[in-house]
């Protein structure tokens, strides 16, 4: 029974050990700050756009991609331009349209 339980510290010991080298080596592969805009041309009713504009905040909050969302209104209709406003009310996120009232 011990030599179960022994197997199994090792075991858990090695994962940790490839664990901590994984992360160390992502740390190192990871580029610098170097903050980008992401412009999505948003059209008719918005389709796909929220799941977009979540992909792109995952990937910050992960340390991932450091930037700002911009939803660009290419032909929204009220729908898609409620749905655009909803989602630009999310930190970092900004609708950009045609006129104005959108910035």
């Amino acid at each position: 029974m011990t030599q179960i339980f022994q197997f199994l510290a090792v075991l858990l010991a090695a994962f940790g050990l490839v664990s901590l080298g994984w992360l160390a080596v992502g740390a190192l592969l990871l580029p610098g700050v170097c903050p980008a805009r992401m412009v999505i041309d948003a059209k008719g009713d918005g389709y796909g756009l929220e799941q977009t504009v979540k992909a792109l905040l995952w990937l910050r909050r992960t340390g991932l991609w450091w930037g700002e969302v911009v939803i660009e209104d290419r032909g929204l209709d009220e729908g898609g331009a409620a749905l655009a406003h909803a989602l630009a009310e999310q930190n970092g996120v900004r609708f950009s349209g045609d006129g104005p009232e959108h910035v």
